[in-house]
């Protein structure tokens, strides 16, 4: 399905974004990890590599416009040219809005949402003279729904949606399609040490998995799936649909 697709994956060093670009890998992509930690980097392009992928790391830090345009650049000049793009890497700030401090603000939105809109608009230059892309957002449920201090982030996720819909109007002449996914609880760490009260809060009744999101990936850039764009794609296990009173 993705043979030599070329597929960028931000914020690919752990968690959703290291399983994302490891699971492209293993359906015949080649995969440029983009990246701020170089340890981490390294570690996902090892992975990759001794699976019998293809990958290569640019150390990327999305709150900075100069090395996003890197980031394209050595993509283009490693691979030839960008079919996927995953706007994976983000940062969360629980701060009470009493206290949250503008740069505090500044940090989440810059590399949540800022760093979103500039990869897929230097991303969308190199696929508008390519014949497109697909282009995939990762939002959060959290702009849909709240905890208490969580402003910058749920900000940040909210805008992420709207920006999702306006660039899939913008760019859909140049058939790149923008979606968006909206991960619920997705378990990063040991998922054997959550409890079955964790598991069975959900409709599904499990947690999610980091491959959960892989698969929506799959599902939103797979070439036969041109006609679905500008959506925002919950992967909760139902719990958005759940009511709580």
């Amino acid at each position: 399905m993705f043979i030599g697709k070329v597929v960028i994956v931000t914020g690919a060093g752990k968690g959703i974004g290291q399983e994302v670009a490891v699971q492209y890998a293993s359906k015949g992509a080649k995969v440029m990890i983009a990246e701020k930690d170089k340890k981490a980097s390294e570690y996902t392009k090892r992975l990759i590599i001794e699976n019998g992928g293809v990958a290569e790391v640019c150390v990327t830090d999305v709150s900075k416009p100069d090395e996003i345009i890197t980031l394209i650049e050595k993509t283009v000049a490693t691979y030839g040219t960008i079919d996927i793009l995953i706007n994976n890497a983000g940062v969360s700030c629980w701060t009470s809005p009493y206290d949250l401090n503008v740069e505090e603000w500044d940090k989440v939105i810059n590399i949540n949402l800022r760093g979103v809109f500039l990869c897929a608009r230097e991303a969308a230059k190199v696929m508008k003279e390519n014949g497109g892309g697909s282009i995939v957002n990762m939002a959060s449920t959290r702009a849909l729904m709240s905890e208490p201090n969580s402003e910058a982030y749920a900000a940040s996720k909210g805008g992420i949606v709207a920006l999702t819909h306006a660039l899939a109007l913008s760019l859909g002449k140049n058939r790149i399609r923008v979606n968006a996914i909206s991960p619920g609880w997705i378990e990063t760490g040991d998922y054997e040490q959550l409890r079955t009260t964790d598991h069975i809060q959900h409709p599904a009744q499990r947690v999610g998995r980091p491959s959960d999101i892989a698969r929506a990936c799959f599902y939103l850039t797979a070439e036969e799936n041109d006609f679905i764009t500008g959506i925002n794609h919950i992967v909760d296990g139902g719990m958005t649909r759940k009511m709580m009173y």
